[in-house]
């Protein structure tokens, strides 16, 4: 039975084994070889790196220094005249001291140390200048995103024309904001087109109301043309097929309206807004050509100017203050209010291919 089982064992045929594949030689200190694609795509980085290379070095010589270098000189007290001795003081150094006089208002009193500053003097009016940016950011950029969104909407729509309009939209933006000052200070003069427009005999300069009106307007009339311009980009994205279809489902024009364009526009329209809140968070040609700054229209990168001609040190700290607070303003933009619109994207790539 045995020799029978054998002789059966000898006859059957053995089912083909397909070859193994063949190894590629491990390289030099690896105990397993490296797949083809981890060496080419380790190439291209390095590629990648060496060509990004300067433009990164020239990054950090335009940005990164002029940063690093505003805070060092934050920390140095202004050269002048002691206020204690009546000598004139090299400076030195000062640690957070000009940044404490800015925040709390304290200025260097007489006999030493500091005391609450003078109403009038320019360390009293942090608080002021600060509020008076926010509100020109928050009035102006809402104004001009209701605006700039109805003009879009005009412009994407197909008409006769349309070329032209969109040319002569762009006409506000493209004037240099010194000459948009100069001219809206011309009619916003006394005997100017404002007053004799409206048979009115209102100085617009000379209270704090009527000269943040002119600010406002000024800026709006300026920039909404920016904002139409990239909310226009945005609705360009958006097919007409889905408004066929919404129409086709019985959708009225305030349902396609909140249901399709404003969900679909929504990063242009966040991105539109954080680039226009960055820019007014910076104002400073507009109000100090029309108004010179006065009546409740000192800014931030006002302040920061006049500083410079009194303490440069103290001045540094008020930009890296101002720079701070923009960084803060971009960081809440980014984050939580959806303005990273390549981050959302490839975030819903990577979902779709799972």
């Amino acid at each position: 039975m045995a020799t029978e089982a054998a002789r059966g064992t000898r006859g059957r045929r053995r089912a083909p084994q397909e070859p193994p594949p063949p190894k590629e030689p491990a390289g030099p200190g690896h105990d397993s070889p490296e797949p083809v694609s981890d060496r080419r795509a380790k190439s291209q980085g390095k590629w990648a790196t060496w060509l990004i290379l300067p433009s990164l070095i020239l990054l950090a010589c335009v940005i990164v220094y002029p940063v690093i270098s505003a805070i060092a000189l934050s920390l140095q007290k202004d050269q002048g005249l002691d206020p204690a001795t009546g000598m004139f003081v090299a400076g030195g150094f000062a640690g957070l001291g000009n940044y404490i006089g800015w925040l709390l208002q304290q200025c260097p009193s007489i006999g030493g140390g500091t005391v609450d500053c003078a109403p009038g003097t320019l360390g009293s009016q942090f608080w002021s200048a600060t509020y008076n940016t926010f509100f020109f950011t928050v009035i102006t950029v809402a104004i001009e995103t209701v605006m700039g969104f109805w003009m879009a909407m005009i412009m994407a729509r197909t008409f006769r024309g349309r070329g032209l309009v969109r040319a002569a939209v762009l006409v506000p933006w493209a004037i240099p904001t010194a000459v948009t000052a100069k001219l809206w200070f011309f009619i916003f003069a006394y005997e100017g087109i404002a007053n004799s427009l409206f048979n009115a005999n209102i100085l617009w300069t000379g209270s704090e109301g009527p000269a943040r009106t002119a600010v406002i307007i000024a800026d709006v009339w300026k920039t909404t043309p920016f904002m139409a311009l990239l909310i226009l980009a945005g609705l360009q994205l958006i097919p007409n097929d889905v408004y066929e279809a919404a129409k086709m489902d019985g959708a009225s024009t305030w349902q396609r309206f909140t249901q399709i364009t404003l969900p679909l526009v929504k990063p242009a329209l966040m991105v539109a807004i954080l680039f226009r809140v960055l820019d007014a968070l910076r104002m400073f040609d507009l109000p100090y050509i029309l108004t010179g700054g006065a009546n409740g229209t000192t800014t931030l990168s006002i302040l920061v100017v006049d500083q410079i001609r009194q303490g440069f040190n103290a001045a540094a700290a008020l930009s890296t203050i101002t720079f701070i607070i923009i960084f803060i303003v971009a960081f809440i933009f980014v984050r939580f209010l959806g303005a990273n619109v390549v981050q959302n994207t490839n975030i819903v790539e990577t979902k779709e291919s799972k």
